[in-house]
């Protein structure tokens, strides 16, 4: 199950949501006193490369994953790279309910991959 079609979509996957997470709360941080649209056009800018990297990565990945094998993958990376953005970049609180939360989606992981 882990070829190299799956290290590529997961790694293309990584870097869209790096892009996405800043294009969605970076501008919380660094434009909240600029007009929304601003930030919105700012957003849009990053967004652009989201998503060059997200739809490729998607495509490649259903040659080999189903579509809920994607969407799962996707949701993990998405709060696996949401989770130090915040609280490194956006300086929030680290919560025990993160925890909890991520082990939930593990459970996710395991009965979406384990047939």
């Amino acid at each position: 199950m882990f070829t190299r079609t799956f290290f590529l979509t997961v790694g293309m996957l990584i870097a869209s949501n790096v892009f996405m997470t800043f294009a969605w709360y970076a501008h919380l941080k660094n434009l909240h006193s600029r007009p929304w649209w601003i930030a919105a056009l700012f957003s849009w800018g990053i967004a652009l490369f989201e998503y060059l990297l997200q739809v490729p990565a998607n495509r490649i990945g259903f040659s080999q994953l189903s579509l809920p094998q994607l969407k799962i993958m996707q949701e993990v990376i998405t709060l696996s790279v949401f989770a130090p953005f915040s609280i490194w970049y956006m300086n929030q609180p680290l919560k025990l309910d993160h925890l909890w939360a991520g082990l939930c989606l593990l459970g996710a992981v395991y009965f979406i991959f384990r047939s």
